[in-house]
């Protein structure tokens, strides 16, 4: 525990004055920043670096209950060379699957540097006991998994049982051993703006390295007012503890111009430091192909159509 906020946990109450005591919100304010930061035009070499960037930072992922050994091989080829006809196009950051397939994804990555990324928790609603969504981190890491995305209980959090979902996410840190954690904090169910400042920083002293909004399978998912304040949160963490935590937005981030508003965000918020993979990703099955397709035209001069690019 960072030694300013040495104190906050000792007890639930003390815990609900500190969340509760963090600025509020102006979500007004939130959504007109967004808005502004969202007509920023971003044309030629900055439109190339940022459709570059945006690639490396994409988390591919497939969660259906109909996913496959083969599916997940197939992802992960994609994964490795994007663009088959372009050598120069970078890989993405990671491939995400359920637990299960870990295994199978880490075999088809093996010496490629893309991580492996496995959902736990009883992801998505996270409704389990403790012991069986530590047993399913457990058994993620045992199959390979580089990073564990992990759920949040929401009933939990809304309630304000906070000490309840910290002592969790830091059960679920420790079960993952060299693994990173990605907390997701299933921000369309949290309901406000404010509760979404307080889940970050809950997770973030919890110990999480990366704070996620959604598990895609909840509308709304990642909005930009959300991520704007998700940033702003890691932002004043670093400045109040010195570490550092990732953000990564997930579900209905589907085109470049979507991408492009996010990072531009991200410079704006919290900073060029965070305009890496190492610190920022995208959770996305279709933005890829957006990315790819975009690619293409700024260096051929012309669009491809769809099928162009394979479906996933």
């Amino acid at each position: 525990m960072p030694d300013p906020f040495a104190d906050v946990t000792r007890s639930n109450d003390a815990f609900r004055a500190f969340l509760h005591g963090l600025p509020g919100v102006d979500q007004v304010g939130a959504e007109t920043r967004v808005k502004v930061l969202g007509t920023r035009s971003i044309k030629t070499t900055a439109k190339a670096w940022a459709i570059d960037t945006a690639i490396s930072m994409v988390d591919l992922t497939t969660l259906e209950g109909s996913d496959t050994p083969g599916k997940v091989r197939s992802l992960a080829a994609k994964a490795r060379r994007p663009d088959p006809e372009d050598p120069g196009c970078p890989a993405v950051a990671a491939v995400c699957v359920y637990g299960d397939l870990a295994g199978v994804a880490k075999e088809a990555l093996a010496g490629t540097g893309i991580n492996v990324a496995a959902v736990a928790t009883a992801f998505p609603s996270g409704r389990a006991s403790r012991a069986v969504k530590l047993a399913d981190v457990r058994d993620a890491v045992a199959g390979g998994a580089d990073e564990i995305d992990m759920v949040i209980d929401r009933g939990a959090f809304l309630s304000g049982r906070y000490l309840d979902v910290f002592d969790e996410i830091v059960a679920v840190k420790e079960a993952c051993g060299s693994a990173h954690l990605k907390v997701i904090l299933e921000t369309g169910e949290l309901v406000t703006l404010d509760a979404v400042r307080r889940a970050s920083w809950l997770a973030m002293l919890a110990g999480g390295d990366f704070i996620k909004t959604s598990t895609g399978k909840i509308s709304p998912a990642a909005t930009l007012p959300v991520c704007l304040v998700m940033l702003e949160a890691v932002r004043d963490f670093r400045a109040a503890t010195g570490r550092q935590v990732g953000v990564k937005p997930a579900g209905g981030i589907r085109t470049t111009k979507d991408a492009v508003k996010h990072l531009v965000l991200v410079n704006e918020t919290a900073g060029a430091d965070w305009l890496s993979p190492d610190w920022f990703r995208f959770g996305a099955s279709s933005l890829l192909n957006d990315l790819l397709l975009q690619r293409q035209k700024l260096r051929t001069g012309h669009y491809s159509g769809p099928d162009h690019v394979s479906v996933d």
